[in-house]
Formats: structure tokens, C-alpha cells, sequence
């Protein structure tokens, strides 16, 4: 059950403010601690309140290990998970080989302990837990452990950049990107960005029912003072735990942007949220071209038919050559089954470019029109439509969180298991 503990509000002592003041801002993640004694709980809960927190959803249970395991058997891991534990560190070794089995392989974890034993922080370490402190711990010990791991400079960046682009003209791939985007928030409660990259034509306003008075168009220029704060003054809030950065849809202008022109909006919202989400329209000049090589992933949605196999060949043999490190793009087979369309079949679709789909969507006009026109996600306008699985399924596969959460997951075993 969660804590209902009163954070002390007491002046912090001079370690503590010294500590802190060299913590910078700490990113939109979430964080879960489960704690056993009120000694560790009431610290971490005081975090909660510190400024640099206030993008950062912190919430404190009690319960140590036990609960959380049993916690996220049925709920998602959120980016760093904070534990205490009163048992020997043998016992402590056993907790956490039931807690791999339960826990996403994108979290950190941080062990509280009461056993200031060396073997047993390295063994720690060993295994792929991010840290371990010994109790009692500090409002200061909390917040430089999160900094160092989220916002220190030597910080990985903390969200994954993720690109849609459409083999043709209307075959869906913006719709599709912000229903992802929308599922990606809702069933993991994670911040995710939306950045809507076709400044002349966007959609992304218009299906969030927005109608923000800045977004890209300032981003891109102010592009060489861009930074978290300037960025978030230009996000739009959609829901809980998703933000968009919309474009002018306006033809005032033309957009022509440098091939890097995009560069350091993305990098500055990569570290801010763990999802970035980037809208790419169809077009192939510099930077599009270069948005897609850099994105941690791309994902090309088509209609199945002979122009968009071609393009969609073109698009994964240029990529494949662009990223030979990487993933291949991931595919997506939007309006199936469109009546008297001639189509070509997935499975001949698909065997060309060496790509299974990630997701098979029905053409229906109504449902989708529908909810284009209230300014809401499918999911919003009937959750038990086909498709709403599809773009939950989509979610889970591109934050690496595979399939939906069972009663065992055993992601984690690598990471709490010794490692050979």
C-alpha cells in the first residue's frame, strides 16, 4: 500500500545542502521506492519535494523487496526502482533473484541496505544493480544517486528516439505514431515527447484536439539555445504523461532546414523524457534522411499495394546500409482488407523485405475518421476496437518491454544473476 508518511520539513543540514546544490534538474522519469523502515521512507519522500524533482514522479511504499515483487508482477517497472532491505546479504541475494523475474530490463535499481559489507556491493554491482548505499540514508544521498544516474554528465541519455515515416503519402503512419505515443504514456505511466517534424502539414494538433501558440517552428529557431527549460515552455500537454511539440501547419513560409537541423531539439528532449516520439513526413531530402539514420529506431508504415512495396523496399535497403549496427525498421501494414482494393497479401508484402510486421491494422474509415474529428486516440474512442491491441502491442515491442506483463518475466535475470 503506499506511504502515507509526512515528509519532515525541517532546514537540512549543511552536508545535505551541499550535496544537493551540485544535483542539476532530474528528467521526466518515474520512480518507485519500497521501503521497511520509516527512517529510510521519510528522506525519500522529502526528495520528493526538492525543485529539481518536479518533473520526476516519485512515489514511496513500504514493503521492501516482497512488495515490490508482488507489485510488479502486474504493473510496469518504472526507470529506477529504489529498495530497502534489512536482510543478511545472502537472503538479500535471494530477494532479488524473484524480483528479476518480475522487473523490465530498462530500470535501474538502487539497493538501501543495512550491511555496509563490501563482497556484497561489489557482488551487487557484478549483477547490473546501480548502486548500493547503507542506512541510514540522506535527502542528500537520495537526490546525488538519482542526479548521477539521470542527469549527471556522464549520464546515458535517458530516452530513445523513435521514428515513423510512411513508405507513401496517407497511408497513416502520423496516426499511427500518435496512438503509439498514446499508449506508450497510458500503460506505462512514462513521459513520452511527440514531436510533430512536418512543419507545413502536421496533424498532431488537430488529433490531440491542440492548439498550442508555439512548438516547432520556435524550436527549430532557437535551435543553438536550446535547452530543457526553453523546450518545455513549448510542449503542449496532452494527457498525464504526454507532451507535444506541434508543428504551424501554416504555408506563411517554406521549410528548408540544414541536414542537422533538428539535431540538438532532439538530443535535448531525449534527455528529458524516456520516449521520444518523431512524426517524420514523407519526403527524402537532407534532413529527414538524417533524423531517420540517427533515430534509435524507425518504423515504416505502408498500405499494401505495389507503390508501397517499392518504396518500402528503397526505404529498408538505404536504412539497413545508414545504420548496419542496428535493429532493422520495424514495419507496420495500415488499412487492410480496404473494400474492392486489390492488395497484396501480408505475407508477400513482407517476404521481399525481409521483415515480419510488427502490426496488422483493418482499414475502417469510420472509427478512425471519427476519432480524427473529436481530436481523441482510438483507444479513447472505443477501447475495444481491433487496432487498440495492435498499437499496445507496438508500445510494449519499441520501449523493449516485449509483450504485456505476465505473472513471470524473467528480463531481468541477466542483470540480478550473477553475470558469467
Amino acid at each position: 500500500m503506499e506511504s502515507t508518511l509526512t515528509a519532515d520539513t525541517g532546514p537540512l543540514g549543511p552536508e545535505d545542502r551541499q550535496q544537493i546544490e551540485k544535483v542539476r534538474p532530474i528528467p521526466r522519469i518515474s520512480i518507485q521506492a519500497f521501503c521497511e523502515t520509516e527512517a529510510v521512507a521519510k528522506p525519500i519522500e522529502r526528495v520528493s519535494a526538492d525543485r529539481r524533482m518536479s518533473k520526476a514522479h516519485l512515489k514511496v511504499q513500504m514493503g521492501g523487496i516482497k512488495a515490490a515483487s508482488e507489485h510488479f508482477q502486474t504493473a510496469p517497472t518504472p526507470n529506477l526502482v529504489i529498495l530497502e532491505s534489512r536482510l543478511s546479504p545472502l537472503d538479500l541475494l535471494t530477494e532479488l533473484e524473484i524480483l528479476a523475474d518480475v522487473c523490465d530490463p530498462g530500470s535501474k535499481v538502487v539497493i538501501i541496505g543495512h550491511y555496509n559489507d563490501v563482497p556484497l556491493y561489489r557482488d551487487l554491482i557484478h549483477r547490473g544493480i546501480s548502486e548500493y548505499l547503507v542506512a541510514p540514508v540522506s535527502v542528500g544521498d537520495v537526490m546525488t544517486v538519482i542526479g548521477e544516474l539521470f542527469a549527471g554528465e556522464g549520464a546515458e541519455p535517458l530516452g530513445r528516439s523513435i521514428a515513423f515515416v510512411g513508405a507513401k503519402g496517407g497511408v497513416g503512419s502520423s496516426t499511427i505514431a500518435h496512438n503509439v505515443a498514446w499508449s506508450i504514456s497510458k500503460l506505462f505511466s512514462t513521459d513520452v515527447v511527440l514531436a510533430d517534424l512536418d512543419l507545413a502539414f502536421g496533424t498532431a494538433n488537430i488529433n490531440f484536439d491542440q492548439d498550442p501558440t508555439q512548438g516547432m517552428a520556435e524550436a527549430l529557431q532557437s535551435a543553438e539555445r536550446i535547452d530543457d527549460v526553453y523546450l518545455d515552455r513549448l510542449l503542449a500537454q496532452c494527457a498525464e504523461h504526454l507532451s507535444l511539440l506541434a508543428a504551424p501547419s501554416v504555408l506563411d513560409r517554406t521549410y528548408d532546414f540544414e541536414g542537422d537541423a533538428f539535431n540538438a531539439l532532439i538530443e535535448t528532449a531525449q534527455r528529458g523524457a524516456p520516449a521520444v516520439l518523431l512524426d517524420v513526413p514523407h519526403a527524402w531530402n537532407e534532413w529527414t534522411r538524417t533524423v531517420l539514420s540517427r533515430a534509435d529506431q524507425v518504423v515504416i508504415t505502408a498500405v499494401p499495394d505495389l507503390a508501397n512495396l517499392r518504396n518500402a523496399k528503397n526505404l529498408v535497403d538505404t536504412l539497413t546500409k545508414m545504420r548496419p549496427n542496428d535493429t532493422p525498421p520495424y514495419l507496420i501494414l495500415n488499412q487492410l482488407a480496404m473494400p474492392k482494393r486489390p492488395e497484396i497479401s501480408a505475407a508477400e508484402f513482407s517476404e521481399p523485405l525481409g521483415l515480419e510486421p510488427l502490426g496488422e491494422i483493418q482499414f475502417d474509415p469510420a472509427i478512425f475518421g471519427n476519432a480524427a474529428n473529436s481530436g481523441r486516440m482510438i483507444a479513447e474512442t472505443d477501447v475495444k476496437h481491433a487496432a487498440v491491441p495492435v498499437f499496445h502491442h507496438v508500445a510494449h515491442v519499441l520501449t523493449g518491454r516485449g509483450e504485456a506483463k505476465k505473472a513471470k518475466k524473467p528480463s531481468l535475470l541477466g542483470r540480478f544473476r550473477m553475470k558469467s
